[in-house]
């Protein structure tokens, strides 16, 4: 498993704690859904302006947000709806962008720590990565009992 961590902003210092709560957030998640761990992620923590940005030009929704999943394959509910080319190099499922800025915000909103809301930052985007998605009310249960299951399985909870 590679798990590559850029830090794009200088709002909030990123330091090895960090990175290994994103790290295990996503080791944990893949090990419900992956036999093995021939795979790469990649996660940029960014600004609220940077992320904003990125909004803007790849959903059209000009404001802030607080992460984006940028999926390589297609995935439904966790399962590979395509086929891809064993390769012995790790098979890349996308990119994740976490604004650090607003994770500062929503763990004050919430009540709970900038720690957990990383954890459920980076759970709820590689759940994306892996095609779970919540608009629909049904799909949305399903994303949240995966979210709570690997948020308790790391000691984080509300």
């Amino acid at each position: 498993m590679k798990i590559i961590i850029q830090n794009q902003q200088d709002k909030y210092q990123i330091d090895e704690s960090i990175s290994k709560i994103i790290e295990d957030s996503v080791l944990n998640t893949l090990k419900i859904f992956m036999d093995d761990e021939n795979y790469e992620i990649s996660v940029m923590i960014v600004d609220n302006q940077f992320i904003k940005e990125l909004n803007k030009h790849y959903r059209s929704i000009d404001k802030e947000t607080d992460v984006l999943s940028f999926p390589i394959f297609e995935f439904k509910n966790g399962e590979l709806q395509e086929d891809i080319a064993i390769v012995e190099e790790e098979i890349p499922l996308g990119d994740i962008v976490i604004s650090i800025e607003k994770a500062y915000e929503q763990a004050k909103e919430f009540g709970h720590s900038v720690e957990r809301e990383i954890a459920y930052l980076t759970v709820h985007s590689v759940l994306h990565l892996l095609g779970f998605d919540h608009i629909e009310e049904e799909d949305r249960m399903l994303m949240r009992k995966y979210e709570e299951m690997v948020l308790e399985g790391m000691g984080l909870t509300r």
